[in-house]
C-alpha cells in the first residue's frame, strides 16, 4: 500500500472511531464553536460572550470563537446534541452548568452524564437568587414566605428549566421553609424566567446573582435573599443568605460555569485547551467586563474543575433523594 492510501485508510478508520486526527502544534487553524444551551440574552450566554472575547489573541488561541446557542428543555437539547453529535476534535466547544447537567443526568432521560465530557476550565461561580417584581407588596424573604405558608401553591416561582440550579433551590427552599410552591419552569432560560417576573406573570422568581443585578440596577426587580453560604459582598452586600434568614438552604444550587469538549477529544489538545483557555479567562479586560454585568468570576484549572464535577456528583444524587 503506498503513503497516500495509508493515510487515507488511516483517515477512515479514525473517522469511523469518532475522532479526528488533530495535532496540537497546528491546533487551532480555523474557528472554535462554542455551544450554549439556553438562549441570548441570559446569564450563561451573556458570561460566555465575555469570556470567550480575547480568543482570537495569539496569547491564548490565536482564533476567534464563535457562540452557538441551541436552547431547550433546561439544557437537555444543547447538552443531548453535544454529547451525541458534536465533532470530538477540539474545534467544537461547548458551555457547561454545574448543578444543571449532573442533576438532570442523575433524574435521566438525557443522552449525557459527566463522563460524556471533559471538561477545560471554569470562568464562574453564579448563585441563585430569589426575586419578585419591583411593585410587588412583598420586600423581604421573610415576608414571602410567610404568605407561601399560608396560600399552599399560590406562590408561581419562575426558573429556567427542571433540575437546573433555580429549581434545585426551590425545592431546598420548599423543604426548608415547610412549603408548597408553584415552580413553572420557562421556555428560554433565565432571561425569560426573570421577564415573567418584570411581567408579573409569576408571584415570584429563582434566578441567577447576575441576571438579577442587571435587572435590579435597571429599577425592574427586587432581590429578596441568596441561596448562598455566605452574602456577594462584591455585588449583592445588602441582600442577606437564606440561612441569614433562618432557612437550611445551602450552595448546592450555586450555577458553576465553563468550558468543556466531548469525551474522546484527544489528549493533546485538551491540555493544550485547559491551559490557554483558563489563561484566557483571567484577561483584565475579561475581568473588568463581567464586573461590569454583575457575573461573579471563579477560575478553576481543569483538574479542580474535574473535582468539582465529581463532589456535585456525589452531592446532588443524595440531595436529590431527599427531595423527592
Amino acid at each position: 500500500m503506498n503513503k497516500t492510501l495509508l493515510s487515507l485508510a488511516l483517515v477512515a478508520a479514525t473517522s469511523v472511531m469518532g475522532t479526528s486526527v488533530v495535532s496540537a502544534d497546528d491546533f487551532p487553524e480555523r474557528p472554535i464553536s462554542a455551544m450554549v444551551s439556553y438562549g441570548a440574552g441570559g446569564a450563561t450566554d451573556f458570561q460566555a460572550r465575555i469570556v470567550t472575547m480575547m480568543a482570537g489573541n495569539e496569547d491564548y488561541l490565536g482564533q476567534p470563537m464563535v457562540i452557538i446557542n441551541k436552547p431547550g428543555a433546561g439544557g437537555r437539547v444543547g447538552w443531548n446534541w453535544f454529547a451525541s453529535e458534536a465533532d470530538n476534535d477540539g474545534y467544537t466547544m461547548g458551555a457547561y452548568n454545574i448543578p444543571h447537567f449532573i442533576a438532570q443526568s442523575i433524574e435521566g432521560g438525557v443522552k449525557y452524564s459527566a463522563e460524556s465530557f471533559e471538561p477545560i476550565a471554569n470562568w464562574g461561580a453564579d448563585p441563585a437568587v430569589v426575586v419578585v417584581g419591583a411593585d410587588s407588596p412583598y420586600n423581604s424573604i421573610e415576608e414571602l414566605i410567610d404568605f407561601a405558608k399560608e396560600n399552599p401553591g399560590k406562590v408561581t416561582v419562575s426558573g429556567a428549566g427542571l433540575y437546573v440550579g433555580h429549581h434545585i433551590a426551590a425545592l431546598q427552599i420548599q423543604k426548608a421553609t415547610g412549603t408548597k410552591l408553584a415552580y413553572i419552569p420557562t421556555k428560554g432560560g433565565g432571561a425569560a424566567a426573570m421577564k415573567a417576573v418584570i411581567a408579573g406573570d409569576v408571584v415570584s422568581g429563582i434566578n441567577n446573582l447576575s441576571d438579577a443585578y442587571r435587572a435590579r440596577e435597571a429599577g425592574n426587580i427586587k432581590i429578596l435573599a441568596v441561596a448562598d453560604v455566605a452574602r456577594s459582598e462584591e455585588f449583592l452586600p445588602d441582600v442577606p443568605t437564606m440561612m441569614e434568614a433562618g432557612y437550611e438552604v445551602d450552595n448546592a444550587s450555586v450555577n458553576f460555569r465553563g468550558l468543556m469538549v466531548p469525551a474522546g477529544t484527544p489528549a493533546e489538545v485538551i491540555d493544550m485547551l485547559a491551559e490557554r483557555v483558563q489563561a484566557m479567562f483571567g484577561n483584565a479586560r475579561v475581568a473588568k467586563q463581567m464586573a461590569a454585568g454583575g457575573s461573579p468570576m471563579k477560575i478553576m484549572s481543569r483538574a479542580e474543575v474535574q473535582e468539582m464535577w465529581a463532589a456535585r456528583q456525589e452531592t446532588l444524587t443524595d440531595l436529590l433523594a431527599g427531595l423527592k
